[in-house]
């Protein structure tokens, strides 16, 4: 097995395998990333092999500290600045204008690149550790459950990865919130581990999408995405529970009723956003895995953290290509 605790013997280990152009899963507060150095092209097919990931997605580079940014970045103006100062590290991401550095790979050729620095001290450590960018989507395959623990990636891509850090769970459990700073006014193209209020307060009103592009800007624009193998239904209002189907149940809080699912995983019995994002994922990973034949899941208020756990429902609610 390639899963190894992370200490600062096994961080040093992963930042060569970085260097020498090859695969590290690692911890950060949203996700386990899938990281390859961000500066070579070769090193960066890698992730989309790996992931079956589809080259018009483009990737999210992570740094540690700021002196990167003049060479990573055309522009990062004030406003960006500010955002940094604010939220960095933290989990935000900002799509700004790219220099020639970054190869067109990492950018699925559009000319902004998508920077963050992340809130982990293993992450950390290993950015400073290899001394360069680590472009880094989430370690799972494309299109399926982002992993919270490294035995997620362990389950999902295997030997697939040259090495994966354990840093335990991650705290926050839902990727980062990505802002396109490109142009005027800002816009929102993923909600995620940081509240658009608290962005709000900042920047001001935002542009937020009402619909996905054909072509996404950013990580998990696409409309199916996030999902489980296992179909996922949204629980209707006049719910009649389905007669010789074997179903699961994923809520917010202790159901009211004794239901009779076959499984019912609980994202938080306080009804705590915060805590039920942090679950998220372990949550349908655990459901995902029962033998079932669907997973019905209840809405949560669209409030800060919820805003974000909703876009994930609906994506691996939604119809699979090809379904």
């Amino acid at each position: 097995m390639n899963l190894i605790s992370a200490t600062p013997t096994s961080i040093q280990l992963a930042a060569e395998i970085i260097r020498n152009g090859n695969l590290v899963a690692f911890p950060t507060e949203t996700v386990y990333g899938l990281g390859a150095e961000a500066l070579k092209a070769q090193a960066c097919a890698k992730i989309f092999a790996a992931k079956n990931r589809p080259y018009f997605d483009p990737l999210i580079v992570h740094i540690a500290d700021l002196s990167w940014l003049e060479k990573l970045c055309a522009r990062f103006d004030q406003r960006a600045r500010q955002l940094a100062e604010k939220f960095w590290p933290g989990p935000l991401t900002m799509v700004v204008p790219k220099t020639d550095l970054v190869p067109d790979i990492v950018t699925a050729g559009l000319p902004n690149v998508a920077l963050r620095m992340p809130n982990h001290p293993v992450a950390l450590a290993l950015l400073n550790a290899a001394q360069t960018p680590i472009a880094a989507p989430s370690a799972n395959p494309f299109g399926y459950l982002s992993p919270t623990t490294a035995q997620h990636v362990a389950e999902q891509l295997g030997n697939q990865v040259d090495l994966i850090l354990d840093g335990g769970p991650c705290a926050i459990g839902v990727e980062s919130t990505i802002l396109d700073l490109s142009g005027e006014p800002p816009t929102l193209l993923r909600p995620g581990g940081l509240p658009v209020e608290s962005l709000e307060l900042v920047v001001g009103n935002m542009v937020v999408p009402k619909a996905e592009s054909p072509r996404p800007h950013a990580p998990g624009q696409l409309p199916s995405h996030y999902a489980p193998r296992t179909p996922v239904e949204f629980l209707p209002g006049d719910f009649v529970f389905p007669a010789n189907k074997k179903a699961g149940l994923l809520v917010l809080q202790t159901p009211v009723e004794n239901l009779p699912f076959f499984k019912i995983e609980i994202l938080s019995p306080a009804g705590d956003l915060t805590e039920a994002a942090a679950n998220l994922f372990s949550c349908l990973h655990r459901l995902d895995r029962a033998g079932l034949e669907v997973i019905y899941v209840e809405r949560v208020p669209e409030t800060g953290l919820g805003r974000a756990i909703m876009d994930r429902l609906r994506k691996a609610a939604a119809p699979r290509p090809g379904g």
